[in-house]
């Protein structure tokens, strides 16, 4: 009779590889794969704040975009966690380009967005403005599942609201109004209503499991 724990071993390896199977990076061709701006409207009129568990998000913005996921990082146990369980790094222009990236390195922690080349592929103040790391709020379970199932390298349509959010004890965290800006505060805090792009209107159209 086999052991329990090698049995819940092969288990937990084949889920692991499932998982990766369906969340491995993309490695598209060279050309700009998304090559417009992302589009932010100024409110006409006040939009109500919306409550979301313990947070209460005042929209700033309304925004979309059509990106290239240049990387993704989710977030269990950071103080905001409850609120933005994953960020995405985004690009766009030239940003969008596996002729560019390909000399780009790019990796996120601890919140941020980072990148190095040994020789700019592009200007840098194109790579400042061309890429962003955006805080994700999920805007209920089925996005937040199509946003845990997107994958780097892919192009993914993200529409909804910049916002800043506020807790009753005082804690706070305020979005990027512009995508001029760099370092500390430079990044959007994006709730998201609705996802899409390349690979990505079926997961979000997929329905709830059972």
């Amino acid at each position: 009779m086999r052991r329990p724990w090698l049995i819940a071993l092969l288990l937990l390896a084949l889920w692991g590889g499932w998982s990766w199977w369906h969340t491995r990076p993309l490695h598209p061709g060279p050309g700009e794969l998304a090559p417009d701006e992302p589009a932010q409207t100024a409110l006409d009129e006040p939009v109500e704040p919306i409550r979301f568990g313990d947070f209460v998000l005042t929209p700033r913005a309304k925004f979309d975009l059509v990106a290239r996921v240049l990387s993704t990082e989710h977030y269990r146990f950071d103080a905001g966690a409850a609120l933005v369980p994953e960020d995405f790094a985004l690009g766009w222009g030239r940003m969008s380009d596996s002729a560019v990236l390909k000399d780009i390195d790019i990796s996120q922690s601890g919140r941020f967005y980072y990148w190095h080349v040994q020789q700019f592929p592009i200007p840098r103040r194109e790579i400042e403005t061309h890429s962003a790391n955006m805080h994700l709020i999920p805007a209920d379970a089925g996005v937040h599942r199509a946003l845990e199932r997107v994958r780097v390298g892919q192009v993914v349509a993200l529409d909804g609201f910049l916002v800043d959010a506020d807790r009753k004890d005082g804690w706070h965290w305020r979005t990027s109004l512009t995508r001029d800006d760099t370092g500390a505060g430079a990044c959007e805090l994006f709730y998201v209503t609705s996802v899409g792009g390349s690979g990505a209107q079926a997961i979000a159209a997929s329905p709830d499991p059972p």
